[in-house]
């Protein structure tokens, strides 16, 4: 992806405020979320427009969080992560598209996840910027988006006795993300 360099500002994640979640169906019938405790990201923008920005993010896999340590501990399985062989996912912007003219855009990208990459387009809203107390500059954008795990060879699952397997293919990514400019 292009930056504009005019104004080529630099931002990081503030993990403090943000938040990196999953979710997925599990028995047909409820949501589990799960998140990453653990990641950031290299973020570089026109000024303060963040809808064409360089961005390339990165999770700790081992990070995972779903309130289940027995769950946590399958997912960082050779079945799901692979943290032992795969211990980051990342994702690399390729480019964006402007949807409503009004602080939303689609965001491209390659998802790595069990060293596989595959792109995916994910919808950003822009929450605006503010100064903190302290003078800081601070940015916020709430990021969507769907996937299927099988793309990413995440296949483990059980089938039900009544029908239906036990975790649903599709992955919704769910992500409120507070940035702060640096420098």
């Amino acid at each position: 992806m292009e930056t504009a360099t005019k104004n080529a500002v630099k931002w990081t994640i503030d993990p403090a405020h943000s938040e990196i979640q999953f979710k997925v169906k599990h028995l047909m019938i409820t949501t589990v979320t799960g998140s990453f405790q653990k990641f950031g990201a290299d973020i570089e923008a026109d000024g303060d427009d963040l809808s064409h920005s360089r961005v390339n993010f990165w999770a700790d896999a081992d990070s995972v969080t779903t309130g289940s340590e027995q769950r946590d501990g399958h997912l960082k399985s050779p079945d799901f992560f692979d943290i032992a062989n795969h211990p980051r996912i990342t994702f690399t912007a390729k480019g964006a598209k402007d949807v409503d003219h009004d602080g939303s855009w689609e965001l491209l990208g390659e998802l790595t996840i069990n060293g596989i990459a595959k792109p995916i387009t994910l919808s950003v809203e822009w929450g605006g910027v503010m100064k903190d107390p302290w003078g800081n500059t601070k940015a916020g954008v709430t990021i969507n988006g769907k996937l299927n795990r099988k793309d990413w060879n995440l296949n483990w699952n059980a089938a039900l006795e009544a029908g239906g397997m036990l975790v649903s293919d599709e992955v919704r990514i769910s992500c409120e993300v507070q940035l702060t400019k640096q420098g």
